[in-house]
């Protein structure tokens, strides 16, 4: 079927210029940050969820999986919802739902209710996202194309640190249904501001096959494989048939996906864009080094919540300096991705984040809050060297009119890389630190002797015994800690390396590809 191209140029309007275009950006942007806080603002709130609607916490743990599954689903879709229907118009209307159903989780009152509206929810935020990305690049003219890239980046590693901050102080203060509740005046104001700036734009649509098969199997094999990465760790992996089968669904869907996409003449999702280097090179650094990024993010907070007595409060504020440094230091990166090498500063970003990750593999349990803080707020800056120029490179590396696609495809990679590294630190930690028990149990010729002294000083066998297991148990995790910083650092350095795989851009990288 030939495909129709048609145009809607009822009033036409000329460029956003000015106030319009700050304020533009400044409600698409905050349209990316609201889908990315609530990837991590409901991670805190576990506990007062289950608690209110009386089920267990790994229950409750499927409003987080469920949110994560129907985004992955819908991210690397926006391409071809931006060609049928119109980027501005998908993201407007996913953004007014996206208040809509923020309004109906807080509104739940069973676990199967919030679900089902953190499903809706996640795929209308799954269009945000890389959206987000297309409309700002669009927007501002070449010139200031890096402004556009600044913003979107900020916006995206800003709101996953945010997130436990707000989940812990809404849930601790005011309830866990405000997780929900703040987003709903956003996104409204939000998208009426946008409807409102938007009206008479010029928007090009294309009417034609919708690749139904395309569609079904990407829905079978990414939620076969986000289920299989967030519940392995509450089965034992592949010791549970469950998870066997969810590893063989996946894999078969992701080879039928890739033949039928290959062979299809109007795919739902471009994957011939990959043919770009420069593309495939970012795209394979975007998940290594934003998992790296994140299960620090997923890692920490565990840590200092359930071995150094930090509440989820103070948990999010530790990690909360990250975002400092970052929003200081982006206009300076920004202003150098355009005359540097773009690859020399992911790759000495990435190279800075290794490092701090080596450092960390010094802590010891009694260290304090500013130790702690300290080496967060030096991230800032080294994470925005990765995200800035990174987001540049992935979109220039592609034809324009592929933009849409690269974007999707990119944000997809970068959820895959998140969800995965949130899963398989938390799966790690776990091993690590009962691997390290027994080691520790093992080396202890004294114990015995340990506890008869603390008896002779008039404690109970009982007492001794705890807390001699108390200080084995504490040592192991910090120790697996540790190991778990030291993996995270061998990931930066490998996303350091990767990122050399794309071409040398010929001159200042041209971020503008949407125009």
């Amino acid at each position: 079927m030939a495909d129709a191209v048609t145009r809607n140029k009822s009033s036409v309007a000329g460029p956003l210029t000015g106030t319009k275009l700050i304020l533009a950006a400044i409600l698409i942007g905050m349209g990316n940050f609201l889908v990315v806080l609530d990837t991590t603002i409901a991670n805190v709130s576990i506990p007062h969820i289950a608690g209110s609607l009386g089920v267990s916490v790994t229950q409750a743990t499927w409003v987080i999986t469920s949110y994560a599954v129907a985004e992955a689903i819908t991210v690397p879709l926006s391409g071809w919802l931006a060609r049928r229907f119109g980027g501005q118009r998908v993201f407007i209307s996913a953004y007014l739902a996206f208040a809509v159903l923020s309004l109906l989780c807080g509104l739940s009152g069973t676990l199967g209710m919030l679900i089902a509206g953190r499903v809706l929810l996640g795929l209308a935020g799954g269009m945000i996202i890389p959206l987000s990305q297309t409309l700002l690049l669009r927007i501002f003219p070449p010139e200031k194309a890096a402004v556009a890239t600044i913003i979107w980046a900020m916006t995206t590693t800003v709101a996953p640190i945010a997130g436990p901050i707000l989940g812990g102080t809404l849930s601790d203060n005011v309830g866990w249904e405000w997780i929900f509740f703040i987003n709903v005046p956003i996104a409204a104001a939000g998208g009426l501001g946008l409807l409102y700036l938007f009206r008479g734009q010029i928007e090009t649509v294309i009417k034609g096959h919708i690749d139904m098969v395309g569609l079904a199997l990407l829905v079978i094999w990414v939620g076969a494989l986000q289920i299989m990465l967030d519940e392995g760790r509450n089965h034992d992996w592949f010791a549970a048939t469950e998870i066997q089968i969810l590893a063989v669904i996946a894999a078969i869907g992701f080879a039928a996906f890739l033949i039928w996409e290959l062979t299809e003449k109007h795919p739902i999702i471009n994957l011939r864009i990959f043919r770009h280097r420069g593309f495939v090179a970012s795209a394979m650094t975007y998940p290594v080094a934003f998992g790296a990024f994140f299960a620090t993010v997923v890692l920490i907070p565990l840590w200092l919540q359930q071995n150094m007595g930090y509440t989820a409060t103070w948990a999010g504020y530790a990690i909360a300096f990250n975002g400092i440094f970052a929003v200081l230091t982006s206009p300076i990166i920004g202003k150098a991705a355009e005359k540097i090498d773009p690859r020399l500063i992911v790759s000495i970003g990435l190279m800075g984040l290794g490092l701090i990750s080596v450092y960390r593999m010094g802590f010891t349990p009694d260290m304090t809050f500013l130790q702690m803080a300290w080496p967060m707020l030096m991230t800032g800056p080294f994470l925005m060297m990765f995200f800035i120029p990174m987001t540049g490179i992935c979109m220039a590396s592609v034809d324009r009119e592929e933009q849409a696609d690269a974007a999707g495809i990119s944000n997809f990679m970068r959820t895959l890389g998140g969800a995965f590294a949130a899963s398989l630190v938390q799966t790690g930690w776990t091993s690590a630190a009962r691997q390290n028990q027994t080691e520790l149990v093992g080396a202890m010729t004294q114990g015995q002797a340990t506890i008869d002294g603390m008896m002779a000083d008039g404690m109970s066998h009982e007492r001794a015994t705890a807390m001699l297991s108390g200080m084995v148990e504490g040592q192991s995790v910090m120790l697996a800690t540790l190991n778990m910083f030291a993996a995270i650092a061998m990931c930066f350095a490998l996303g350091a390396v990767l990122i050399w795989f794309a071409p040398k851009p010929k001159g200042p990288i041209d971020m503008s590809g949407g125009h």
